[in-house]
């Protein structure tokens, strides 16, 4: 595996203003990386652990997570990325969403989630987690997906 592989995003969004907002201050930070964006959980999924360029495939990513989907919780998602067995168990993933119900944070953490943001309803707050979060993505070390 070459050691400096770039990690790519998966965004795994609905609502297309937030995914926007999320790739412009990726980007404001300085993140280049390839973001795959995806509005629904099935073909998340898909690409996930089928797709050729995909992480299971082709290795490493970080996948950004909303747990408000139109097809399936993403907790759902979070229980297949990180089940026993799955090639992308040790894959990070930030949960970004709006709900801020302390059972639902302790439920995505028990499941595997390395982080979790709520949506800031201000525009500006939300904007500036972003940019944060871009520049912990552009520090972090991702291990490679399990063959």
């Amino acid at each position: 595996m070459n050691q400096h592989q770039t990690v790519g995003i998966v965004m795994i969004e609905d609502d297309e203003g937030h995914a926007r907002l999320i790739e412009k201050n990726i980007r404001r930070a300085g993140i280049l990386n390839d973001i795959k964006h995806f509005t629904d959980g099935t073909s998340a999924l898909d690409f996930l652990f089928n797709a050729a360029d995909g992480p299971a495939k082709s290795g490493p990513a970080m996948i950004l997570l909303d747990l408000n989907l139109p097809d399936m919780s993403g907790t759902d998602i979070l229980t297949r990325i990180k089940a026993e067995g799955s090639p992308l168990r040790r894959t990070p993933v930030v949960v970004l969403t709006t709900t801020d119900d302390k059972v639902e944070i302790e439920r995505c953490y028990d499941q595997g989630c390395n982080v979790y943001i709520t949506k800031p309803v201000n525009y500006e707050s939300f904007a500036q987690a972003i940019r944060q979060l871009g520049l912990f993505l552009s520090v972090i070390q991702v291990p490679d997906v399990e063959s």
